[in-house]
């Protein structure tokens, strides 16, 4: 089950402060790097964040967000991170085109680290293609890939 997160409350932030710890752990080794930015987000960072978070919901459990902004039917994809006890289960997939499906937008784009292959094809497979490649100051090359559509 998908749902809209209430990130503002201390228990839900320290939940997704959780897996986005646990998964990006993961996509750190897969990378190989040893300072990965995003696991330097704080759960108080996750609580005061005015970006939007939905949960894909197993078993009761909380075992994949989204994370998203949208603006003017501009849709950014900021985070999507799923629990390693749920990997390969399709959830990743799930909550991507739960957001293609539920949002309006006009363009949405993610970015990626170039080397992050399960990541880029799973956003090819949902219809994004890569439109720019550049190297940021922490020094992990990226690309940032983009969609066209209207769900209005």
């Amino acid at each position: 089950m998908i749902t809209k997160l209430d990130n503002s409350n201390e228990n839900v932030a320290k939940q997704i402060f959780t897996i986005f710890q646990d998964s990006y752990k993961v996509e750190a080794q897969l990378i190989g790097v040893d300072d990965f930015p995003p696991l330097l987000r704080s759960a108080k960072d996750i609580e005061n964040s005015k970006t939007i978070f939905y949960g894909f919901i197993e078993n009761e459990c909380l075992a994949a967000i989204i994370e998203i902004v949208v603006e003017d039917k501009h849709l950014e994809i900021n985070s999507l991170t799923v629990d390693p006890q749920y990997f390969r289960k399709g959830i990743a997939g799930k909550l991507i085109g739960y957001i293609l499906e539920n949002i309006d937008f006009s363009t949405a784009i993610v970015e990626t680290a170039v080397v992050n292959t399960p990541a880029i094809n799973l956003y090819k497979k949902h219809g994004f293609i890569e439109f720019k490649r550049w190297t940021p100051s922490h020094g992990i090359e990226k690309l940032a890939m983009s969609i066209e559509f209207s769900t209005g």
